[in-house]
């Protein structure tokens, strides 16, 4: 129970003396330790812990508090070993190598051992602890001691000096905290007004915050999603219902708009640090080079130089790529391990899925099997789905594992041994007659059990070599394939009625496919508080409720458009189709009709294609019959810079007709921001299913077992949210005005339609002439200002919820 009821902060005694006493290289205290190490250095504890003398008591826990002006500071620990004799104490630390120890005892160890023998002597009033260090070296079981006695009065200084320093860190953290919570409480929203329908999701934002509840919030383009939900949820913060925010998000844009959407509010008042999480490989100062701890600089003397770059870091509040790799080049320190220690000490963090879902790749030290507040913001979370199933699932390739095989044939055999076991019981998988052969490649509902021996055999050899952290020309393959069946072991773990096995009889790749990642989704989120999901195209409503792990009383939020809905003119020529064997015949058609929508006024355009083939064939014709109009087009694999001068051609206040043909689905396909404009009408030619694959039939035939239209689930709803996403590129402000030419029989469909949103006022265009009619009859009429819905001022979000 809290001392006076005050905030309890508790930390482990290992976190305290590697916080403050830590030194030397990123990596130095063992460059690699995998997982079945861990569970080898468990087992050899208790070996150890079994053979000590009568009245030896293993696994002690020990707590110890301390009061401050504002909280209550908890440290907590397990110690290996305790052992009275009358009154001579011995507090044991066991600490387990993978190589006979030959050196000094290492001062973070020593350190540990004497916080432990100054909580639990000053406790039993001891006068003096012997600390005994113990070294178990797992592949021989000898060990190696270090014995020295201490009294409890130079124990005592050593503690009250490592906590006191660890405590000037919290209680300046706590002084933010009361700095920020002060400057929240006097947060207003950041603009005069809210949009239409802004305040609402707000306000449920809100409600669904502070009642640690999942909700689902569909809100178009334009109602500014993205201060809607940091709004709400930095109030909470304020109120003691969030411990940390987390924003998550697929794209650049995303985190871009998230953290211009902070300094907006800090712009007003607000005082809140937020670091953006940047992938390792993108941010790394090695070039794209592989991480090289024994040779970085940046490495190097890390633990030497961190303290010093995150004090200098916390003078400020926004941690984003640039400031975090200007604050590392500063003080020589890795700057993907800077902004993970940044984390540590910020209100919010803006990253990608994966760092809070992907079972390989999530941030443990906040994602544990504990339950903490955390706010989870979920932006565009109609891409999760997608995501969620390649994070679920993992593959092996027999070509790799043949390949690393041979070059570690002579030096290390039992790996070898266990590698080529691996490859052949693949090989037997494509004999059983379990396997159903789906056009080359064979489909198994169960989890290829046979394999699982052999390729924890292999984990284990690679493993006893690894940590020895020697050299090697196959170390890096080596590493690389250890690295993927650990990840394939892991997803086997989770292996249910969910998954399918699938193996390519032509290249020998065995995949754990994973039909519907909900489950999983739902188990990771009860780790945290809230979850809100945003997006501005989630429907249907129940497909994504179900897809993403919610449940029947997660609320759901649908918004109309803020924009007047007389500014966009949506047009549906549903005398085109667009099917597979029917495209060759349609390009002339689609040619006509896309110059029928260009030529009513000059401006930018875009025109989405649901592949490359049939986008290359209709833009040739288009190029060769209209040469009058400027065109680029989108190619496969574009890099970084041709995206950005794709993009760039599409200017404001042009002068000549600007068509660009896209992929739909693709990069163009949503977060990009054409305001104004620079795009005044977009055609669509499809309804973007997702191409026909082994891996979609799967989930439709899983999905119809469950009771619903598994096409619908496997392909039309995917498709149709590429579509709503496309759309999206038009209207993007108040003054935006375009057309939107849906092109494809299938648009006249029930089903399609009854996808549409509300606020489309959609007009049966089946000819060019049509086409030209109702384009002309938009272009004729005034823009409209006038939002489609009420607006409201910034009143109080805790009254509103109420």
């Amino acid at each position: 129970m809290a001392i006076n009821s005050k905030r309890i902060i508790s930390a482990s005694v290992r976190d305290v003396v590697e916080f403050v006493l830590r030194s030397g290289d990123l990596g130095a205290a063992g460059h690699f330790a995998g997982p079945g190490r861990a569970l080898e250095g468990t087992k050899g504890h208790q070996r150890l812990q079994k053979s000590r003398p009568a009245g030896y008591k293993p696994e002690v826990v020990i707590s110890w508090q301390r009061e401050m002006p504002d909280f209550v500071f908890e440290l907590r620990g397990r110690v290996d070993g305790v052992l009275v004799e009358g009154d001579h104490l011995l507090v044991e630390e066991i600490k387990t190598v993978n190589r006979p120890w030959n050196g000094p005892a290492d001062p973070l160890h020593w350190a540990q051992g004497k916080v432990y023998a100054a909580v639990y002597g000053c406790e039993y009033r001891f006068r003096e602890v012997e600390v005994q260090l113990t070294y178990l070296d797992l592949n021989s079981d000898e060990t190696v001691e270090f014995r020295e006695v201490f009294t409890m009065q130079a124990l005592g200084a050593f503690f009250e000096e490592l906590i006191s320093e660890y405590l000037e860190w919290i209680e300046s953290h706590q002084q933010w905290r009361r700095i920020r919570d002060e400057s929240i409480k006097a947060l207003a929203f950041p603009f005069k007004e809210y949009r239409a329908g802004q305040r609402s999701m707000a306000v449920a934002v809100y409600r669904a915050v502070k009642n640690r509840a999942k909700i689902f919030v569909e809100a178009p383009t334009g109602i500014g999603k993205t201060v809607s939900v940091l709004f709400p949820s930095i109030k909470a913060m304020a109120e003691g219902h969030v411990e940390k925010i987390f924003y998550l998000t697929a794209k650049t844009i995303g985190r871009t708009v998230a953290e211009k959407t902070l300094e907006d509010l800090r712009a007003t008042g607000l005082r809140l640090r937020a670091v953006t999480l940047t992938a390792k490989d993108k941010i790394c100062f090695n070039n794209g080079e592989r991480c090289d701890l024994k040779n970085c600089p940046f490495a190097l003397g890390y633990y030497d130089r961190i303290k010093g770059a995150v004090r200098e870091a916390l003078q400020r509040e926004s941690f984003t790529r640039g400031e975090i790799e200007g604050i590392a080049k500063k003080h020589q320190v890795c700057p993907f391990e800077l902004s993970l220690d940044l984390s540590l000490w910020v209100d919010a963090i803006i990253c990608d899925y994966n760092y809070v879902f992907d079972p390989t790749v999530s941030l443990a030290r906040y994602f544990s099997d504990e339950r903490h507040d955390y706010a989870i913001l979920i932006d565009e979370s109609h891409n999760l789905a997608e995501r969620a199933r390649e994070m679920f699932s993992a593959d092996l390739e027999r070509e790799e594992i043949l390949s690393v095989k041979k070059t570690v044939a002579l030096e290390l055999t039992g790996c070898a041994r266990a590698l080529g076991k691996v490859s052949a019981q693949i090989s037997a998988l494509s004999k059983s007659e379990e396997w159903a052969d789906r056009n080359g490649a064979l489909v198994n509902k169960t989890a290829p059990e046979t394999i699982r021996i052999s390729l924890k055999k292999f984990l284990e050899e690679a493993e006893s070599w690894l940590v020895r952290d020697e050299p090697a020309e196959f170390r890096e393959p080596l590493l690389d394939l250890y690295f993927r069946v650990l990840r394939f072991n892991a997803i086997l773990e989770c292996y249910d009625e969910r998954y399918v096995t699938t193996l390519d009889k032509a290249t020998g790749k065995l995949r754990l496919f994973c039909l519907d990642p909900s489950a999983l989704l739902r188990k990771a989120l009860k780790r945290t508080g809230s979850t809100i999901f945003f997006s501005a195209t989630l429907r249907p409503g129940e497909y994504f409720r179900e897809s993403l792990g919610g449940e029947a009383a997660d609320s759901f939020l649908q918004l109309n458009s803020p924009f007047p809905e007389e500014n966009l003119c949506l047009m549906v020529h549903d005398k085109v189709a667009t099917r597979l064997r029917a495209r060759a015949a349609s390009y002339e058609q689609v040619v006509s009709s896309i110059e029928a929508m260009v030529a009513l006024k000059t401006g930018n355009y875009l025109v989405y294609f649901p592949s490359y083939e049939y986008l290359n064939q209709v833009a040739e014709r288009f190029q060769a019959l209209h040469p009058g109009y400027r065109t680029v087009v989108q190619n496969f694999g574009l890099s970084e810079e041709e995206r950005e001068q794709f993009i760039s051609q599409f200017r404001t206040g042009t002068s000549e007709t600007l068509v660009g043909f896209a992929v739909l689905g693709g990069i163009f396909g949503e977060g990009i921001d054409l305001i104004g404009d620079r795009l005044i009408g977009v055609a669509i030619v499809g309804v973007g299913l997702p191409q026909i694959c082994l891996e979609r039939d799967l989930i439709r035939e899983y999905w119809q077992k469950g009771g619903v239209s598994g096409f619908d689930y496997a392909y039309t709803f995917p498709g149709m949210n590429r579509v709503l996403q496309a759309v999206g590129r038009l209207i993007r402000s108040e003054t935006d005005r375009g057309i939107v030419l849906l092109m494809d029989d299938r648009f006249g469909n029930r089903l399609y339609r009854e996808m549409f949103p509300v606020w489309w006022d959609s007009r049966q265009t089946g000819s060019e002439e049509a086409i030209r009619t109702a384009g002309y009859s938009f272009w004729s009429q005034p823009l409209s200002t006038e939002q489609s819905g009420g607006a409201t001022g910034a009143t109080s979000l805790q009254r509103a919820a109420s």
